[in-house]
């Protein structure tokens, strides 16, 4: 029974048995007149092992735990920390081509695209013919233009501070306030040329004019003396510039040949320049949700600086829901062809991929920053859904 109980004791978890518990029970064993002493000793020698046995088995199970659950703790903290961290590293131990991806920036030259691919394809719907001459004259331009806006912001950002710590600046990364600033306005200059080349030699007066209201919208967005932006009021700016003008621009341009030089504004090329410009204001307004402190700390009154991220999520969810309202919408009265309706439609998952993506991690920084890219993404697939309903509509009929 001694025995047992003992081995109980080490299964359980508790301390080796005390020595004077064994003696007792070897010394009532003796009272009771055991027969043959030999035979007690080789007992005891017996149980000593056993009881060793088990012991040290024990204590191995336990220090395999203990290690376990240190290996454990220490990976949570590290992926907590991790997780702090913009996009889930170190800054001190981002790569130098890490950073100078993330200034390039290149997902985001997808708004430079979308409008014009969009624009055209309105306007082969509506005439038939398509320029890819001009297409590329207008894309080079375009991505001209969007390197402006880049880089400008960039400087900008750095003149009152709010890019004091973030280490992908391009001002940060070269080194160069006023090189920087060279270089964002001579891409400007050689974009404008390029769009007010293509303008004339399509004779579209009206196609230049929105254009110059486009990029107008960009500059009182972020350059001094307006910084628009620091009041709130970069989503309406970007939805204008992108949408109704870029878009509509695009089609006058593409659609210009020397049978037809002004296109007429059909319901369709004013719906779908809604659809893009609503897209693409939703990529600025996600681009917010990681830089609220720094926001506030620079006096920029972001629209999620007033709202909160849980609030924000929100409005996410709502503009997605608004995004393909519209879309039926304007396929039931008869302003977009079904096949744009239909391929569009197949984009649905995207959008609840951002909805709910916003939804779990708004209050993450460490993640929450990638919500931008998943926006571009539904931007840049809902954009050739579009462009390729209507290019369909037209061969169909």
């Amino acid at each position: 029974m001694a025995v047992a109980f003992c081995n109980l004791n080490l299964l359980l978890g508790l301390k080796k048995p005390h020595v004077s518990f064994i003696k007792y029970s070897y010394a009532t064993r003796s009272d009771q007149g055991v027969l043959f002493p030999n035979a007690s000793t080789r007992s005891w020698s017996f149980y000593y092992s056993r009881q060793e046995f088990f012991f040290r088995t024990h204590r191995r199970q336990v220090e395999i735990k203990q290690k376990s659950q240190s290996r454990l703790i220490f990976s949570k903290s590290a992926t907590q920390y991790d997780d702090n961290t913009y996009g889930g590293e170190k800054d001190e131990q981002i790569s130098k081509v890490t950073l100078i991806w993330r200034a390039i920036k290149l997902p985001i030259y997808s708004v430079a695209l979308v409008p014009l691919t969009v624009g055209g394809a309105a306007a082969y719907l509506q005439t038939g013919t398509f320029s890819a001459r001009r297409y590329v004259v207008l894309l080079a331009s375009s991505i001209l233009i969007i390197t402006w806006l880049n880089l400008s912001n960039d400087v900008y950002d750095f003149d009152t501070g709010a890019d004091k710590n973030k280490k992908e600046s391009v001002v940060n990364l070269v080194g160069s306030r006023s090189g920087i600033f060279v270089a964002a306005y001579s891409s400007l200059a050689l974009g404008f040329m390029g769009l007010t080349w293509t303008s004339l030699g399509a004779g579209s007066v009206q196609a230049i004019l929105l254009l110059a209201c486009a990029i107008t919208c960009g500059y009182i967005y972020q350059c001094p003396p307006f910084r628009l932006s620091y009041q709130g009021l970069g989503e309406p700016l970007c939805f204008s510039a992108f949408g109704p003008f870029a878009t509509t621009a695009f089609y006058l341009l593409l659609g210009s040949s020397s049978e037809m030089t002004n296109l007429p504004l059909t319901g369709t090329i004013l719906s779908v320049s809604l659809l893009v410009g609503f897209t693409t204001s939703l990529i600025l307004f996600c681009s917010h949700f990681h830089q609220i402190e720094g926001d506030i700390a620079v006096g920029k009154i972001s629209p999620l600086v007033r709202l909160g991220t849980e609030r924000g999520s929100d409005v996410v969810k709502v503009a997605i829901l608004t995004l393909y309202s519209l879309l039926f919408a304007f396929g039931l009265s008869r302003a977009l062809p079904f096949t744009c309706i239909l391929l569009c439609a197949l984009t649905m998952p995207m959008g609840k991929l951002v909805v709910t993506f916003v939804e779990e991690n708004h209050k993450d920084k460490g993640k929450i920053f990638m919500a931008k890219y998943y926006c571009v993404r539904l931007h840049a697939l809902f954009g050739a859904a579009l462009a390729a309903g209507l290019v369909a509509a037209r061969m169909i009929s």
